[in-house]
């Protein structure tokens, strides 16, 4: 580790969980981010701080001006740009340390094939249909990941890790049909709330790498940012019939 190194992640260092060992296992990580928007800018700048040696970054929206409340890595003047170039230029400006690989698909097709050269995934999408194909691929490659939904002002986060608790499958089943559940664009959401969120899904990732801490495996951790109160349920043994983790 270099000396601009030593400087620049001197107060990871100083944390006794961390060290430099723990500073050169976030160096040599990579994590996958599924999802450019709100929970993904908060996700990822922390991470990028933190100095995750490789951050993948997936999406295939442009940036709009409608987005920019909550999704913090974009700015005003890249409305119509893609949403992963617009995060790589964000992170390129805070952290040259990182290597950044960008996917402007990802779909039942090529997402095995990402999701294998990752470590850790973050599920930071807005719809059920990935929500559900990010867990199952993750399950099949054997890969943990962290969860998070969010809209208006509460928000929930999980994280599967393999043969550690249920997979999100387990609880949810299948995709809702689309005009029975809430969104951000019918409904809205703080921006706020957002970033207390996707921080909260760095944090987890961090934990993995550097296996300290408790992760929220077999938990779902809701959030409710009116009241500032936060609840852990304890979620059911992972369902032997499960599509994706069951025996079958």
């Amino acid at each position: 580790m270099i000396n601009e190194q030593l400087e620049r992640y001197s107060r990871n260092i100083l944390l006794k969980e961390v060290g430099i060992r723990g500073q050169q296992k976030l160096l040599s990580s990579k994590i996958l981010i599924i999802g450019a928007g709100g929970l993904s800018s908060a996700a990822t700048l922390y991470l990028a701080a933190a100095g995750v040696g490789t951050i993948g970054i997936a999406d295939k929206d442009k940036v709009e001006l409608s987005n920019l409340n909550r999704q913090i890595i974009h700015n005003t003047n890249r409305v119509g740009l893609l949403k992963t170039e617009s995060a790589k230029q964000t992170i390129k400006e805070l952290n040259l340390d990182i290597k950044i690989n960008i996917y402007n698909e990802i779909s039942s097709v090529n997402i095995s094939e990402i999701v294998s050269q990752y470590d850790f995934v973050i599920d930071a999408t807005d719809n059920f249909e990935t929500k559900f194909l990010i867990n199952d691929a993750c399950v099949t490659a054997k890969k943990p990941f962290s969860h998070a939904g969010i809209v208006g002002f509460q928000g929930q986060l999980m994280t599967y890790v393999p043969n550690k608790g249920c997979c999100y499958r387990c609880i949810f089943k299948e995709p809702p049909k689309q005009d029975c559940v809430s969104s951000c664009s019918k409904d809205g959401v703080l921006g706020a709330a957002v970033g207390t969120i996707g921080t909260l899904q760095a944090t987890e990732a961090i934990k993995y790498i550097l296996n300290i801490g408790e992760l929220l495996t077999g938990q779902l951790l809701t959030y409710n940012a009116l009241t500032c109160e936060f609840r852990k349920i304890k979620l059911p043994p992972p369902d032997k019939d499960c599509p994706a983790c069951g025996k079958k």
